[in-house]
């Protein structure tokens, strides 16, 4: 069921965007002047962008561009400067654990599950800041990915590419999260199962009013979620719009996104 490469798949079969224009909607994350990189070298060079409450924000870019970068210091995983408002709160200090209680939660690069572990005791792993019973929120995403309740008991090392991501997905969301990070959910899959997982984040949207930040190559499929989206290259944004907007421009995807029109 996994792939290679970016996949290419049919953007329409994907559920568009229905939130609020981004002028009428509460931002829940607000980042102004984000600077970050690896020892001495900066890779993020003073970023601004807004996710609204209930909003799907995609940072599209090249490999490079800085956009795992930029997850990562939402996500409290590397050191960061400037600011990140969540919630009204800055968080740009705060440690991977403390941006998890807060409501934050991401879906690595990578899929990132536990692979000695049952797909069960990986999705409690994903809850464990929770307190009280899960088993509302068990049976919630065991019915949303039918193949993870088949599978419940199987190391999920041995799931297939998709089912990792699906797992990847439903792990971060028992934490009960307010904003879901996406990185690269398309990485590796066959388009099939790409465009059932971006049918199933435009759900969390819809049906649960999710905030989602999710960081993407694959512009056609991605922009066709999104309310708004960025374009990063080299540490910097180039341009941001409507996913609408972007999709139109094909000046922006010929010199940024690698789409030829």
């Amino acid at each position: 069921m996994s792939g290679t490469g970016e996949p290419s798949v049919d953007s329409s079969s994907v559920e568009s965007s229905s939130a609020a224009p981004a002028t009428t909607v509460t931002p829940i994350l607000k980042v102004t002047g984000l600077r970050a990189g690896y020892g001495p070298i900066e890779v993020l060079h003073g970023l601004d962008f807004t996710v609204g409450t209930g909003e799907i924000v995609v940072i599209l870019g090249a490999n490079g561009a800085g956009k795992t970068t930029t997850m990562r210091c939402v996500s409290g995983l590397i050191e960061r400067h400037g600011s990140i408002m969540f919630e009204g709160r800055e968080i740009v200090g705060a440690r991977p654990d403390a941006v998890l209680r807060s409501g934050i939660s991401q879906v690595p690069q990578g899929r990132g599950t536990f692979t000695d572990l049952t797909v069960h005791d990986n999705m409690l792993a994903g809850a464990y800041t929770v307190k009280g019973s899960r088993d509302a929120d068990l049976g919630y995403w065991y019915e949303t990915f039918p193949r993870l309740a088949e599978r419940k008991d199987q190391k999920a090392g041995s799931l297939s590419g998709g089912e990792q991501q699906m797992l990847a997905i439903a792990r971060a969301m028992m934490n009960q999260p307010k904003l879901l990070l996406c990185d690269e959910p398309s990485l590796g899959l066959a388009p099939i199962i790409t465009q059932e997982l971006f049918r199933i984040l435009g759900r969390l949207r819809n049906e649960l009013g999710m905030s989602l930040l999710i960081v993407e190559q694959n512009a056609g499929l991605s922009l066709a979620l999104a309310d708004r989206a960025y374009v990063l290259e080299t540490g910097t944004i180039v341009a941001t719009g409507t996913g609408a907007e972007l999709l139109g421009d094909d000046t922006i995807k010929e010199a940024y996104l690698g789409v030829v029109s």
